[in-house]
């Protein structure tokens, strides 16, 4: 589809390396400091060292979500052999809510790339209920397709993600 090539996902290639496609069905809002995250925006690292402020869509408090965020590109773009590495995890997250209503199962690392430009992707899946997902054993190499699977999540209702790279470069080589 022609209007596949306009999506930010399908071209930033999270679709593909960290999704397979889907159609959103919720609206997912992300902030650091006030600043939304739109798809491919950059922050610094200093600019996310506290976990973001997440709003989630929907009509009913009683149905339920789970927040994911993932870096692909760990520990370098170049070089993704920890891919995914999970920075967040957050479950039964009521609709019409936010993450801090939710169960951190997994805290909030700060992203702190040191090599390359990152990508950080947020995906929120739909639960089939309350307390039916479960904090993996690590981090480095978490798969959001599998996990989502695992846990009957189906496809994600949203997803969005921003660039990082380290805070002193362009993202290449210093010299």
């Amino acid at each position: 589809m022609p209007r596949d090539r306009l999506d930010p996902l399908v071209v930033g290639r999270v679709v593909g390396d960290v999704l397979d496609p889907f159609t959103r069905s919720i609206s997912l809002r992300v902030s650091y400091n006030n600043r939304e995250v739109t798809n491919g925006c950059e922050f610094r690292p200093s600019q996310v060292v506290n976990q973001p402020r997440v709003d989630v869509g929907g009509d009913d408090l009683r149905t339920f979500y789970t927040l994911v965020m993932v870096d692909p590109d760990a520990p370098s773009p170049s070089d993704p052999n920890l891919r995914e590495y999970l920075h967040w995890l957050v479950t039964d997250i009521p609709g019409t809510t936010g993450a801090s209503f939710g169960q951190e199962i997994v805290c909030y690392e700060n992203p702190g790339p040191s090599i390359g430009i990152h990508r950080f992707v947020f995906v929120l899946f739909r639960q089939l209920g309350r307390q039916t997902v479960y904090a993996p054993g690590w981090r480095q190499n978490f798969n959001t397709k599998d996990f989502a699977e695992l846990y009957n999540l189906g496809s994600p209702v949203a997803a969005v993600y921003f660039n990082c790279q380290r805070e002193s470069g362009s993202g290449g080589r210093r010299g």
